[in-house]
Formats: C-alpha cells, structure tokens, sequence
C-alpha cells in the first residue's frame, strides 16, 4: 500500500523542516547543551569547536537514524504525516538510515562555501563558522527544493538526498479520525 502513496509537497517539506529544527533545539539543549555546561560549570572544562560540532553532529545523527530505522518517521514527520521509507516502501535498515543522514547533511558544504564567500566580498576576516541565518535557510529550503530537478519519477519528485540516499519521502493519508468534523 505503501507503494502507491505520492511524495509530499514542498511547501509540506519545509514545514517538517520548520518544525524538525525546534525538535532538534530540544535534543541540541539535551544532549548538547546540559552536558557541556555542567563540564564548564563542575570542572572549567571548555569543549574545542571541533569536537563541540562533531558531538553535535553526531547526536543529531542518532536522533534522525533511531527514528527512520524504527518507525520511519521523526516527531516532525509524524504531526506532518511524512514517512522515509527505501524504495521498496519499507522501513530503512541502519546502513541506509546512516547514508541518508550523512547525505543530507551535505547541505553544510555549500553554507560554508556562501559564507565564505560572502565574507570574502565584504571584506571581512574568515573565523566564525556560517551564520545561524544561513544554515537555517540552506537546510529549511535547500534540500526541499531539490524535488523541481527530480524529472525521472511518477510517484512524486524527491529531493536530490532522496535519491542519492536510494530513500524517499511519501505522504500518509489521513487517518479516520482526522477526516471527523468536530462541529457536526
């Protein structure tokens, strides 16, 4: 059944996307912020920028591949009702959950690329990694509008980390208890 249900539109894209990043402002606070500050705090620890990016980086990363490999859908999927699922429309193993993450997370290179060029052009010194601004726009439109060069498929145009990634995203149909009326 699976199978015949079409990708979500992009507008329905960028609001999981919307909604997935004040998700992931909980799991950043969670498991990123409460730890760092108590080192900090208890023990004067300062974490290097690197490895501060790469807990973070990997902490996201296990939020997003527990979900697809478990239940196909994160927090944001499920209110939007967007489901991942392989090509097959089953649930991804771990393999492809940890691709389709770490191809989606390509969106970083082009952020610091514009940056830097932007920094570049005015003339300002290179240091600070992107902007929130930037990544925040990159990630929330980026990857969604992806689908207007994805020509090749009759059930709904993927983004272009769908189709590296061999995943896709379909849209659920409502459930019998969204279609009640509540004022009838």
């Amino acid at each position: 059944m699976e199978n015949i249900l079409v990708a979500p539109s992009i507008r329905r894209r960028i609001c999981v996307g919307l909604y997935e990043m004040l998700m992931l402002l909980g799991v950043w606070a969670l498991g990123y912020l409460v730890p760092s500050l108590a080192l900090g705090v208890m023990l004067q620890i300062q974490v290097p920028p690197w490895l501060a990016f790469a807990h973070v980086y990997l902490l996201f990363g296990l939020y997003f591949v527990w979900y697809w490999t478990n239940t196909g859908q994160t927090l944001a999927m499920q209110t939007w009702r967007v489901k991942m699922v392989n090509l097959s429309g089953k649930h991804l193993n771990r393999s492809q959950a940890l691709i389709r993450f770490a191809i989606g997370s390509l969106w970083l290179i082009p952020a610091v690329i514009i940056y830097g060029a932007y920094k570049l052009l005015l003339g300002y010194p290179m240091g600070n990694w992107p902007t929130l601004e930037l990544l925040f726009v990159m990630a929330l439109f980026f990857w969604p509008l992806t689908c207007l060069l994805d020509q090749n498929n009759q059930l709904g145009k993927q983004s272009l980390a769908d189709r590296l990634a061999k995943t896709r995203l379909i849209q659920l149909p409502k459930s019998p208890i969204d279609e009640v009326n509540p004022s009838a």
